[in-house]
């Protein structure tokens, strides 16, 4: 017996997508920069330090005389040699005037004009402490100095962007279909079977 049959062959769409990637590009160049660094300017004054040194002393102690203070001290001396024998000679004169209240001053003048002065010995120091005499102004050193501050320069590069955007493309690759069959259907008069 053969039963009357419906057949349905359906067919599903089908949907291509193709898809393209974005792309972006980002570079950022380097700033540009310029440094100048002026050299700091220094200037120095000195003063030099002196150093006076007077030996004249020194020399004296050791019988180095200039010429003039030899002359000097010559004239001193004789000035000086000059009123102590005036003075002596008056001294005697006074006591042979006396000679009368007894003595003998003759010979007590002769005795102490004929003895020399008693030399006395001692260490001494040739030239002595001091004699040289020293004077120091000391150097002085002025220092200016001025400080130059540094030039900088800087330019800002803008970064270069590029983008590409992506893209979706969609399509229909296969439609959609239903087929539908009968088979066994049996004709009944002008129209087909209705009941199945």
């Amino acid at each position: 017996m053969e039963l009357a049959q419906i057949r349905l062959n359906s067919q599903s769409a089908k949907i291509g997508i193709q898809t393209t990637k974005p792309v972006q590009e980002i570079q950022q160049p380097k700033a540009d920069l310029s440094i100048e660094q002026p050299t700091a300017e220094l200037l120095i004054e000195t003063t030099p330090g002196k150093l006076s040194i007077d030996q004249t002393e020194a020399w004296a102690d050791m019988d180095l005389k200039h010429i003039s203070r030899r002359i000097a001290e010559a004239a001193d001396k004789g000035y000086q040699d000059s009123l102590e024998g005036i003075a002596r000679r008056a001294q005697e004169g006074n006591e042979l005037m006396k000679i009368e209240n007894g003595g003998t001053p003759i010979s007590q003048i002769a005795k102490r004009n004929s003895e020399g002065p008693e030399l006395q010995f001692n260490v001494g120091w040739i030239p002595s402490h001091f004699s040289v005499k020293t004077n120091y102004v000391p150097a002085e050193v002025d220092i200016q100095v001025n400080v130059n501050k540094p030039k900088i320069n800087s330019t800002i590069n803008k970064s270069i962007h590029e983008y590409t955007p992506g893209k979706v493309d969609i399509t229909l690759e296969q439609r959609q279909s239903l087929n539908v069959d009968f088979a066994n259907l049996k004709f009944v008069g002008v129209n087909y079977e209705l009941e199945i």
